[in-house]
């Protein structure tokens, strides 16, 4: 219809000097006429000139005055000859009302703002804002302190109208002809080919853009927590095995069998393959010892250990799994300090809410060297903190069934004014080293944070499930900026 009406005008006239009075003529709404003089445009059937123009329209407070008229007025009518106290004409009137109309009408000089009453200074007013309101919804045109006045009052916001004026092009025709845009077996057998008008080859077209990747937040922030161990001489852990043996996962750690952590309501535990068939059996026998009747100075926890305990197959539940299998390898060779880190995600069978998921990520380092003591592993935390930007610290005596003495780190955050916990930390137990085959005399320091918490300050996300999950929003994975910890 806005195509036929559009050649069909033009056939007889020179030209459409403005499409939105075209449109407004014929009655067809103006966006299907410009979307068919961009097409007609697009195959030189017209050739089309741009038309802007800016206008006004009402807000929606501007919109409610034209109907109840301005809070001035409203607050003059509602005030009876003989006057009114400021709490019966408070009641009588909406809030914003109230407040708006007696700052207007005391400036008009409409009404005396007495202590007692509120009285007319004259008998009748006329509503020049409703009036100037109307006049713009109706497109009429009004004087330029008329528009500053309104638009000062927030009433009114200019709009910027875009349309077309039109005149035939090259290819002009009364009738749009259907182009071919393929050459098919069909047109080829019947011959017409010779006859179809086919789509000219816009080569200069641009191509569908390509959509790339983006990276997660998460995985952003990982980078640079990556670098930072880097430049701190840090040496990565293979963490591929996201299925690991209770063994390594609690009892090379002397956390014993009966503990709440080992509990179906904390971690997942797999159905097949439901055991490990591989553990190191010497060592196997040597944990068993330490747990059962101690050991290396230590009384041990003294209760039945069950090796069918030990093979049940789990989900990790931390990335420490990781490193009891790492120490037990360097323990096989002659001894040689390392700095190892990992980054990882881990499983907890937890009640999802907006701090917690059932899987996260774990970030850990630790450092194996003879003599370590505690002041070793401040001084590294000092060193790792500050370097993610954090250079108050707090430590708070805290208990991990394979480290003693244990910390919790807190970092003043300067954005929420007040100490938040940012890791745990701890020197390994003699009862978890030395059954491994470590030499007496080697420590392990270590610390261990989640990848979320710190993404969540970055990015300012206060639900983890925004962050991570099928609840995600494709757009913030869009949108997310860099990252630069430390900064």
């Amino acid at each position: 219809m806005a195509e036929d009406a559009i050649l069909g005008y033009l056939e007889k006239n020179d030209h459409i000097s403005d499409s939105g009075q075209f449109a407004a003529e014929r009655r067809i709404d103006h966006n299907e006429i410009v979307n068919v003089i961009k097409s007609l445009h697009g195959f030189k059937y017209v050739d089309a000139q741009d038309i802007k123009r800016e206008t006004w329209v009402l807000t929606d407070e501007g919109k409610a005055y034209t109907a109840t008229g301005s809070p001035e007025v409203q607050l003059f009518l509602a005030i009876p000859p003989e006057g009114i106290s400021k709490e019966e004409l408070q009641k009588k009137l909406d809030l914003s009302v109230f407040k708006i109309g007696c700052a207007q009408a005391a400036k008009n000089k409409w009404v005396e703002m007495g202590k007692q009453l509120v009285t007319r200074k004259i008998q009748h007013v006329d509503d020049k804002v409703k009036d100037l309101l109307l006049q713009i919804q109706e497109g009429q045109a009004i004087n330029q302190d008329d528009i500053k006045a309104l638009k000062a009052r927030k009433l009114i916001v200019p709009q910027t109208w875009k349309g077309y004026s039109v005149k035939k092009g090259p290819n002009y025709a009364p009738k749009r002809k259907k182009v071919a845009t393929d050459l098919t077996r069909e047109n080829l057998q019947r011959g017409d080919w010779k006859e179809i008008e086919f789509k000219e080859y816009n080569f200069t077209a641009k191509g569908l853009p390509t959509e790339g990747g983006h990276l997660h937040p998460l995985l952003k922030v990982r980078q640079q927590f990556k670098d930072i161990f880097r430049q701190m001489g840090f040496e990565e852990m293979p963490t591929n095995n996201y299925v690991e043996s209770s063994f390594w996962n609690f009892d090379a750690l002397f956390q014993p069998q009966q503990h709440p952590a080992r509990d179906s309501h904390d971690t997942f535990f797999l159905q097949a393959p439901s055991t490990t068939k591989e553990l190191p059996e010497d060592y196997v026998q040597r944990v068993k010892q330490i747990h059962e009747s101690g050991g290396y100075q230590s009384r041990g926890y003294g209760y039945d250990w069950k090796r069918e305990e030990a093979d049940k197959n789990i989900l990790r539940t931390h990335t420490t799994a990781v490193s009891s299998r790492m120490l037990y390898l360097l323990a096989q060779k002659p001894f040689a300090p390392k700095k190892y880190y990992s980054i990882d995600r881990v499983f907890r069978n937890e009640a999802v809410d907006r701090t917690h998921l059932a899987e996260f990520h774990q970030i850990e380092g630790l450092v194996c060297d003879r003599g370590l003591t505690l002041g070793d592993l401040l001084g590294v935390l000092h060193e790792f903190f500050a370097r993610l930007g954090m250079s108050k610290l707090r430590f708070k005596p805290a208990y991990n069934p394979y480290t003693e003495p244990s910390m919790e780190i807190f970092s003043y955050h300067e954005g929420f004014g007040k100490w938040v916990e940012v890791g745990n930390s701890g020197m390994f137990r003699p009862e978890m080293l030395l059954p491994m085959g470590l030499p007496e005399d080697v420590r392990v320091i270590a610390w261990g944070l989640s990848l979320e918490r710190p993404t969540m300050i970055l990015y300012g996300i206060d639900n983890i499930r925004d962050l991570f999950g099928h609840k995600v929003d494709l757009g913030l994975i869009k949108r997310n900026p860099i990252c630069r910890l430390g900064l």
